[in-house]
This record gives structure tokens, C-alpha cells and sequence, in this order.
């Protein structure tokens, strides 16, 4: 049975949006630009495409299809996009990104290895400024990508989220895969406990997670938030 402070977060998740998952506002507002994004990935980096792309020696392809598909989102800060695009810049920096996102998506190993060597490409892509080893630039391409399999951190928001859930989400700033493992631990509980709403994949719980720990939803009170802005759907900057 889920706890009294899960029990609060779905009710506020309902008050937003009272047909769940399938509530037309949630679709629009929260997953639809997500969804659409995936799809875009599907079309244009599948594995099969990606791997053609590297036998090619299409480096700088593949970093400038991933950034674009992603670029098309609001899930990265201006500052992270903008680090990420100077890491792959130089021929160096695309060929570290191809081949280690290719790795992390399809490699061998298990999840633990492929993260843990994912992080460690970022963290020795090119830097010109700021930095570029975050947890949303480590965790967004595998979110896109698959969905089924990989959940995107924000980290401020998610840690508000997880305390209103009463849920002991182990965190830190440097990306490792004790953090990620936690939040997919996270997830997998808040999975089991809206299981009646039916959540089709961590698309649909990373912004149930969302709406628990962002200011644009009002916070614990449900207040209605009479902006345009929220009414036109909340900018995912937390």
C-alpha cells in the first residue's frame, strides 16, 4: 500500500491532471514534446543508423543528430547545451561522444559498466568553459533514446520530489551509478504505486516526478496557477 505522502503526490498529480496519464492537458503540457522527441531519435540515430554512421566514421554526424534532436527540447539548461555543443566540436570531442553514447545504448556489459563508462566519456570531452559533466547532459541522451530503460535527472527538482514522496533518493553531484541506480529505484516504486493509472514508460514517471518537485506546479498547496505561462505549458528549467 502506498504511504500517506505518496498518497499526496498522486492526489496532486490528479489535481493537475484528473485522468492521469491520459489526461489530454498531461499529454500536451508533459510528455507529447517528449514522446515526439524519441520519435526523432527513432528516425533519425536507431541503432541500426548509428552503427552505419560509425563504420562510416561519421563522428561529427552523429553528435550533430543527437545535439539537434535534443536541442528541439526544453530538458537542457542554455549553459549545458552550449557546453555540450563545444565539447563535440572538435573531431576529438564528436568521435569520444559517438562512440561512447553508442556504447552506453548498445554495448555490452551491464547497466552498471555501460553507465559508469558513459560518465567517464563526458567527463573527458573537450571543456572550453563550463563544464559539461551534469547530471542532466549524463543523463538526457539514453531518456530519448529508450525510454523503457533510462530516466532523465534533474537534480534540484528531483531531490524535492522524492522528499515530498518520502522516498531516500541517494544524491550527489557528480554523476555515478549509485544516483542513477536510486532513481530508477525511485521510479520503480512510483511505478508499483500508480500502477491503476497505467504509466507506459519512465517518460510518463519522470514527469510525474516533475510535477512533484517543480515550482510551476504550485507546490505542496495545489494553489491554481493563473499564469499564461503554466496554462501554456511549464518550461522544464528546474
Amino acid at each position: 500500500m502506498a504511504t500517506a505522502q505518496a498518497q499526496q503526490c498522486r492526489r496532486k498529480f490528479l489535481h493537475y491532471f484528473p485522468e492521469g496519464f491520459a489526461d489530454s492537458k498531461y499529454v500536451d503540457w508533459e510528455r507529447q514534446y517528449k514522446a515526439d522527441a524519441h520519435e526523432r531519435w527513432e528516425e533519425g540515430l536507431n541503432r541500426r543508423t548509428f552503427h552505419e554512421l560509425l563504420d562510416a566514421e561519421q563522428f561529427a554526424e552523429v553528435a550533430a543528430r543527437a545535439i539537434r534532436i535534443e536541442s528541439r527540447t526544453n530538458l537542457l539548461f542554455s549553459f549545458e547545451k552550449m557546453a555540450l555543443r563545444d565539447a563535440v566540436k572538435p573531431a576529438r570531442g564528436a568521435r569520444l561522444f559517438a562512440e561512447g553514447l553508442y556504447a552506453f545504448l548498445h554495448g555490452r556489459g551491464g547497466d552498471q559498466q555501460r553507465f559508469t563508462e558513459w560518465v567517464n566519456t563526458v567527463d573527458r570531452l573537450p571543456r572550453r568553459q563550463t563544464r559539461v559533466l551534469t547530471w542532466p547532459v549524463v543523463t538526457v541522451f539514453g531518456f530519448i533514446a529508450q525510454p523503457d530503460r533510462h530516466i532523465f535527472l534533474k537534480p534540484n527538482v528531483t531531490r524535492t520530489a522524492a522528499s515530498r514522496y518520502g522516498f531516500p533518493f541517494e544524491y550527489h553531484s557528480r554523476p555515478d551509478w549509485p544516483v542513477y541506480e536510486s532513481l530508477l529505484d525511485f521510479a520503480a516504486l512510483v511505478r508499483r504505486d500508480l500502477r491503476d493509472l497505467r504509466p507506459r514508460d519512465l517518460i510518463d514517471l519522470q514527469s510525474f516526478i516533475w510535477v512533484q518537485g517543480s515550482e510551476e506546479y504550485a507546490g505542496r498547496s495545489f494553489r491554481p496557477m493563473l499564469t499564461t505561462r503554466l496554462r501554456a505549458a511549464p518550461s522544464k528549467v528546474a
